[in-house]
């Protein structure tokens, strides 16, 4: 099994907002960690994660799987943004008002 490994006072990175609600044992943990290894609560979290998702072999699998299907080209999506639009049924309507008025 790996460790976790916090490097002390590496926290400035660039976030992005996770809301979650996690058990107040947990949190004081996280804030006893922080405070251990001198960072701020949201790099620890992020770390905890970072490190849980890694540990997971069977989302590795399928995160490598994901990226490898969206990294493949098909020649599908190119014809599909080429195709003409269907036109709504108000337009069709208003196209045959006009042409029964001229």
């Amino acid at each position: 099994m790996s460790k976790l490994k916090l490097e002390h006072g590496v926290s400035r990175i660039r976030r992005t907002k996770l809301q979650s609600s996690i058990d107040q044992s947990i949190a004081e943990d996280i804030e006893m960690l922080a405070e251990w290894s001198n960072n701020e609560t949201n790099y620890v979290v992020s770390e905890l994660l970072r490190f849980a998702l890694a540990q997971e072999e069977d989302f590795q699998k399928y995160k490598a799987s994901s990226a490898v299907s969206t990294a493949r080209p098909t020649g599908t999506a190119k014809s599909a943004t080429t195709a003409t639009r269907p036109v709504s049924e108000s337009a069709a309507k208003m196209d045959t008002t006009a042409a029964v008025h001229a």
